[in-house]
């Protein structure tokens, strides 16, 4: 699982760290920006059986910078809005119920 936002600061991170702890996931984060902490590039998304994006825009701007190479790989809105913090418990509420709803988390 890759999940994607803007700078991978907070959005995509967590994420990835939520979904890190259930059993039988793994997990990377990248950013689309210039100027992310981790810059998305094509081996992230050669690696990925899924990518996960955070908004409807940020699907757009995936397709615009990789189209020739995500042909075969799923990619799914979160619907998840640049507002919140790296591990805030608003974010990871906000996540969970989304992160459910597309994965099967443990009990």
């Amino acid at each position: 699982m890759l999940f994607v936002c803007g700078k991978a600061r907070m959005r995509s991170p967590t994420a990835a760290d939520i979904v890190a702890k259930w059993p039988g996931y793994c997990t990377d984060f990248a950013g689309l920006s210039r100027d992310a902490d981790e810059r998305l590039s094509s081996d992230h998304i050669e690696w990925a059986d899924v990518i996960f994006v955070m908004d409807r825009r940020q699907k757009k701007r995936l397709s615009n910078q990789f189209d020739d190479i995500l042909r075969d790989t799923k990619v799914v809105v979160l619907g998840v809005p640049d507002r919140f913090d790296y591990m805030s418990p608003e974010l990871v509420a906000f996540m969970m119920p989304k992160l459910k709803q597309v994965l099967v988390a443990p009990a």
